[in-house]
């Protein structure tokens, strides 16, 4: 890896999974300090930005940003908690 490279903290397994599992389980909706603490407490890995591309491939689809957790998930429960 060159200097110049980057790696990409990943949550493995997805931390949109993750957070849907645990409220669904929770059964009432993950407070945003719930959430960061999961995210804060969740299994990763450092890859490179092709690596992660290739994870997101064979998923089908964008985990939520890390830095960004509570506002996506806000966005992404409601799409996927209906479904």
């Amino acid at each position: 890896m060159s200097k110049d490279e980057y790696l990409i903290i990943y949550p493995i397994p997805s931390l949109v999974s993750t957070l849907i599992s645990r409220e669904r389980t929770k059964g009432s909706p993950l407070t945003e300090e719930e959430v960061i603490e999961i995210r804060d407490n969740c299994e990763a890995v450092a890859v490179p930005p092709d690596v992660a591309r290739k994870i997101d491939e064979a998923r089908g689809y964008l985990d939520i940003d890390p830095e960004n957790c509570w506002e996506e998930w806000q966005r992404a429960r409601k799409e996927l908690m209906d479904s």
